[in-house]
């Protein structure tokens, strides 16, 4: 569990996958961690949107378009998924 958290903690995208040849193990193992380090308030997964900021159109109107300061530019189809570590 300290190997996932410290890799978490470094702040890299990485898939399940990834995650799991770093750890040497499964990709359901991780996920099982995972979860149970979210359902323990450790980590929370963080959300790849926009971040709602005031220069996004739309965003006074409910839009849900999205600003380039907000976005990368090819969007965050590449990214892995990403956790923060609360604790």
């Amino acid at each position: 569990m300290e190997s996932l958290l410290n890799l978490l903690k470094d702040g890299r995208s990485r898939s399940i996958e990834m995650l799991a040849s770093e750890l040497h193990t499964t990709g359901d193992d991780v996920l099982r961690k995972i979860e149970f380090l979210e359902r323990s308030g450790i980590v929370r997964r963080v959300v790849t949107s926009c971040s709602g900021c005031s220069s996004c159109p739309g965003n006074s109107k409910g839009g849900k378009k999205k600003c380039p300061a907000c976005m990368p530019k090819d969007g965050f189809k590449n990214m892995g998924i990403m956790w923060e570590v609360v604790i």
